[in-house]
C-alpha cells in the first residue's frame, strides 16, 4: 500500500504531539524555540542527506511503502517528514528527561534521607 510509511511517520508524530500537549514539554512550553529547533535540525539533516547522496553513501531503496514522489534525486518525500519527526521526538524526549531529573533532585532536596533508603 503506497504511502503507508508517511502515514506511520505522521501517526507517530501525532502521538508525540499528544504527549507534548499533555505534559507541555516542548511546543506547548516554548513554541517559537521548538519550531526553530525542529526547523534548524531538519535543515541540517537535509543538508547531511544531500552530501550523503552526492557522495553515493545514501541511496533510496525500493519499497512499495513509499509514495513514489522524490523531492530531489534519491530523496523521497517521506525523508523531510521523518527528519522533522526525529528532531521533534529528540526535543520532547530531552525535555521529559530534564523534567524527570528536576523532579528527582527536588524530591532528594526535600527529603535527603530518601536517597539513602533506595
Amino acid at each position: 500500500m503506497p504511502g503507508i510509511y508517511l502515514l506511520a511517520i505522521l501517526a507517530s508524530a501525532g502521538g508525540i504531539v499528544a504527549l507534548d500537549a499533555r505534559w507541555r514539554l516542548a511546543a506547548w512550553a516554548a513554541p517559537g524555540r521548538t519550531l526553530a529547533a525542529v526547523g534548524i535540525g531538519t535543515a541540517f539533516f537535509l543538508v547531511w542527506d544531500a552530501v550523503g547522496i552526492a557522495t553515493g553513501v545514501f541511496v533510496k531503496g525500493d519499497s512499495p511503502l513509499y509514495l513514489g514522489i522524490d523531492v530531489a534525486p534519491q530523496l523521497p518525500i517521506e525523508e523531510p517528514f521523518f527528519l522533522a519527526f526525529l528532531c521533534y521526538l529528540a526535543l520532547v524526549a530531552w525535555a521529559a528527561a530534564l523534567r524527570a531529573l528536576r523532579a528527582l533532585r527536588a524530591r532528594a532536596l526535600a527529603d535527603p534521607s530518601a536517597e539513602r533508603r533506595t
